[in-house]
């Protein structure tokens, strides 16, 4: 089995379907925090996707696609975690004002 075949029949069923999977956890997610992780793997799963398309054609070009993609994703995250931070921080205040309210 040459490397292409191995591409082609193994890895590309396995990312079409955790494709699905993760598709499935973005849009039903119960949380935000479920959403955000999800559209970090949906990320990573393209540059995968990326990788492999490159090595079946020979592309060196698009490793570097897949590599900014890559940071660009490490930078949303930083980012989503950072807002996420920040609204919790808020509302935890919120709570500690209404209580300090309450008590008085």
């Amino acid at each position: 089995m040459t490397i292409e075949e191995y591409l082609y029949y193994i890895i590309l069923p396995v990312l079409a379907v955790s494709v699905l999977l993760v598709f499935y956890r973005f849009i039903i997610g119960p949380s935000i925090v479920d959403r955000v992780v999800a559209l970090d793997l949906l990320i990573t799963i393209g540059i995968t996707l990326i990788a492999v398309y490159s090595i079946v054609y020979g592309q060196s070009t698009f490793l570097d696609i897949a590599m900014i993609l890559g940071l660009i994703a490490f930078l949303s995250t930083v980012a989503f975690s950072y807002y996420l931070e920040r609204r919790t921080k808020t509302k935890r205040e919120k709570k500690l004002d209404e209580q300090k309210n309450k008590e008085k």
